[in-house]
């Protein structure tokens, strides 16, 4: 049976979620539970609302709603996406293949405010390891963060890189590091380099030094996923067409990782385009 993943339940996922559950596709959306709408208190610019609704009770209603159509909901942190025979979705709780899949998460990337960090973004400074692996063969690099997501970066630089160290940057880390991967718990101070990065320093001891930084804090989001894939980004923006479609066949696209208007009613717009033109894709390839 042809099957839809899509990855965030806000508002653009779950509107494409109605449009592909209702033309008898399985759907299911990933969702780690940390949407915008959970952090938004009061909403009275969106239709068919006489009084302010809030995000979190918004976003209940819609999944509610999707549910009942028979959309499946799985609580999850998605890692990356690869194409074997078809789409794979990689999760903490495994791999989702899909004929199609939409990313529909946001347009947060989590970027620490560490002195260098921005100067050298594309001069040692990488937030895709899956893209950039490749240019640090035989070196030493470094992953930014304690989570699955950072582990899961350490993880495709290690067959690569000559040395793959983890920094958590102060905070003890939340997974199982494996002992090829050396793991620095210390304060990061800055990152160091001139036309590239060169080291690490930290608010005590001697510096690290690295070829190359790769950021991965929190979670993976719509853009980390897109290049890790190869869907062409603009910034922080995913680049679709006017079917909300990428560049890579099957991968869509909606909501405010597509950059524009950052509001409900245009991620609904886009959410429910992308639904019924991955219903056209999907009857095309059976």
């Amino acid at each position: 049976m042809a099957n839809i993943i899509i990855i965030g339940a806000g508002p653009a996922g779950v509107s494409a979620a109605l449009y592909t559950a209702r033309a008898g596709i399985q759907t299911t959306i990933l969702t780690n539970g940390k949407g915008a709408l959970q952090k938004t208190e009061k909403i009275e610019n969106y239709y068919g609302f006489a009084q302010p609704i809030s995000g979190p009770e918004l976003e209940q209603v819609g999944l509610a709603g999707a549910v009942r159509l028979g959309v499946e909901v799985k609580q999850t942190e998605v890692l990356g996406i690869t194409f074997e025979e078809k789409l794979v979705v990689q999760t903490t709780s495994g791999n989702f293949p899909a004929d199609s899949v939409l990313l529909a998460t946001g347009s947060s990337r989590t970027t620490p405010r560490i002195p260098g960090i921005r100067e050298l973004e594309g001069h040692g400074v990488s937030y895709c390891a899956v893209c950039d692996a490749f240019f640090y063969r035989g070196k030493s690099v470094a992953v930014l963060g304690n989570s699955d997501y950072a582990l899961h970066e350490a993880l495709e630089l290690l067959p690569v890189a000559g040395s793959v160290t983890l920094l958590t940057d102060g905070l003890p880390p939340s997974v199982e590091v494996p002992e090829q991967i050396q793991t620095d718990l210390r304060k990061i101070a800055a990152i160091r380099g001139t036309e590239q990065v060169e080291a690490v320093e930290f608010s005590e001891g001697d510096p690290l030094l690295a070829d190359g930084i790769f950021v991965a804090y929190g979670v993976a989001g719509s853009t980390d996923l897109a290049k890790k894939i190869g869907a062409v980004t603009d910034g922080n923006r995913i680049v679709v067409d006017e079917r909300m479609a990428t560049n890579i066949p099957g991968l869509y696209a909606a909501g405010d990782c597509t950059g524009g208007l950052l509001q409900i009613s245009k991620a609904v717009y886009e959410g429910a385009k992308a639904g019924t033109e991955m219903i056209q894709y999907i009857r095309k390839l059976k």
